[in-house]
């Protein structure tokens, strides 16, 4: 097939962020960035989130903490990071040298440690965005309670979007009744896009021993298992709010990421697949733009949300 030689706008804007491309590096799949560089050239993704830091540093749940599954990854890390100190004084520095936003992933046990984490880290300079991380399911404090209601994801979002000037996503869990009731009270607090969805709550058993194979007992599950069910939930998150939404959940293709672009996704967060292919991002970012030159498509944002619905009759 010949292709339209006019280069097609892969350009997005996700909440106050202008990306080159919209496909990113997830939270917890890809460091703090610089530990990929040896494998992948970083100035040709759109973004890198990174791993969610907190206060202080953590060293995560107890060994195992993977466990494969039939098309999925089931993890338990526990949020482990370096804390935000050491993050702005040795990792920051070195994310500043790529051509790609930084966004990045924060957490906190409590409210206020939320409120402090986003404020220090407002202090710095070459961070484009913050990923409020509300959706863990593998710590026993913080995380997951935080986004399990409307009323408590407004309080933590309220209370972050007044603690930081950059522009705020809020991660959202699949682990909850109604995810768009959700994703709106994140939204009337002043979220500036939404990233969704986190893993979702699993567990795997070693029949042998008869233990469960994660030390942490359950784990989040992610990979190609979780793609149809997380991508149900970003069609039915970007039907109900205005600002964009990122579709995370089993991307490992350019065919992938386009049916997030198509349900209603601005971006992508690829996570799992970098495990298998480090250089996954850049090739997902290369199909979409074939995929535009084969189908004349001028620009992304034509595909963003133009799902079409079969006629039902009345």
């Amino acid at each position: 097939m010949e292709l339209n030689s006019v280069k097609p706008n892969l350009q997005v804007e996700v909440g106050g962020v202008r990306l080159k491309n919209p496909a990113l590096a997830a939270s917890g799949t890809f460091g703090y960035g610089e530990e990929y560089a040896p494998w992948t050239d970083l100035g040709k993704i759109g973004g890198i989130v990174t791993k969610g830091l907190s206060w202080e540093p953590r060293l995560g749940n107890p060994t195992p903490r993977l466990a494969e599954t039939p098309a999925g990854l089931l993890n338990a890390i526990g949020l482990q990071n370096v804390g935000v100190k050491r993050f702005l004084q040795t990792k920051l520095p070195a994310l500043r040298n790529y051509d790609t936003a930084i966004i990045v992933n924060i957490f906190g046990h409590t409210e206020a440690e939320y409120i402090t984490v986003a404020r220090e880290l407002s202090l710095a300079e070459g961070i484009a965005a913050l990923e409020l991380n509300i959706s863990c399911p593998n710590v026993t404090q913080g995380g997951m309670q935080f986004g399990a209601t409307p009323p408590s994801t407004y309080q933590i979002v309220s209370a972050v979007r007044q603690a930081t000037h950059f522009p705020l996503w809020v991660k959202l869990s699949p682990n909850v009744a109604d995810i768009a009731a959700i994703a709106e009270a994140a939204q009337a607090a002043g979220a500036d896009a939404l990233s969704l969805v986190n893993t979702f709550l699993g567990l795997a058993i070693d029949i042998r021993s008869r233990q469960p194979k994660l030390a942490n007992i359950t784990g989040g599950l992610s990979g190609p298992a979780i793609k149809p069910l997380a991508l149900r939930m970003v069609w039915e998150v970007a039907k109900k709010v205005e600002i964009p939404v990122v579709g995370i959940g089993g991307i490992c293709c350019a065919e992938d990421a386009l049916e997030y672009i198509i349900a209603g996704a601005h971006a992508v967060e690829v996570g799992t697949a970098n495990f298998i292919d480090p250089q996954a991002i850049p090739k997902i970012v290369a199909g979409i733009e074939t995929y535009l030159l084969e189908n004349g498509v001028a620009d992304i944002h034509s595909l963003i949300g133009s799902l079409k619905l079969p006629e039902r009759e009345v």
